[in-house]
């Protein structure tokens, strides 16, 4: 695991925006398309403002989310309205955006529509996760009942419904293996408590207890965090 660390939030999105928009845009030249899985939450926006700004062929970018509350798009709490609201605007207004919610009632009959929708990308060009001070990242709570098949290396899934068991909202979320598929893996986390979070992190080896654990310890690909106080 890499650490990057910067003195404020500022300097971490501004370094953060520029890395991504330069593997996107390697990815572009390369293969005529790149993907971004980006998390929500609050930790994101100020990145997501500056990378809204970064001038580069979207129109070939497909974007979408490691994890989604299965509300409508239009829901306050949803991921999809916050990236379109705050990445999906200035030069990234015409990006491809992938929604994780589909018109299914729940997010369990909703998984194999997903599923097939996954199965048309192959690696994917970035995913940047965030981290909960539970350890969770994704959707991939501690004690949740569907934990172990998203952990699951082998389960050939790309996609489970999350019950958590201490948050709102039935979710669904990319397993363990799907995001472990990507030319580049980035933990962004922000202040001292998440600070504390990833030294537990590194230094206990369940990640049943501390989900996080799975992408920090796993060998598959390289994982860089960036971090800021």
């Amino acid at each position: 695991m890499e650490l990057k660390q910067f003195e404020n939030t500022s300097a971490l999105d501004n370094s953060l925006s520029a890395e991504v928009s330069e593997r996107l845009s390697h990815a572009i030249e390369k293969h005529g398309k790149a993907s971004l899985i980006l998390s929500g939450g609050r930790t994101p926006m100020g990145f997501f403002h500056q990378l809204s700004q970064q001038v580069l062929d979207w129109e070939q970018v497909t974007v979408t989310l490691a994890d989604e509350r299965w509300v409508e798009s239009d829901h306050k709490d949803s991921n999809e309205k916050l990236v379109r609201e705050n990445l999906l605007v200035n030069e990234a207004h015409c990006a491809q955006f992938l929604s994780l919610k589909n018109s299914a009632e729940t997010a369990v009959d909703g998984e194999a529509e997903l599923e097939a929708e996954l199965s048309k990308y192959g690696q994917f060009t970035v995913v940047i996760l965030g981290m909960g001070d539970d350890g969770h990242t994704a959707s991939l709570f501690p004690r949740a009942t569907a934990l172990a098949s998203g952990l699951d290396l082998n389960s050939g899934r790309s996609c489970i419904a999350v019950t958590p068991t201490a948050a709102p909202h039935e979710r669904i979320s990319m397993t363990l293996p799907r995001l472990l598929n990507t030319e580049r893996l980035i933990v962004h986390i922000s202040g001292e408590n998440k600070q504390k979070v990833l030294d537990q992190a590194q230094a206990g080896n369940s990640a049943e207890e501390l989900p996080i654990r799975s992408v920090l310890q796993q060998s598959q690909v390289p994982v860089t965090v960036y971090w800021a106080s």
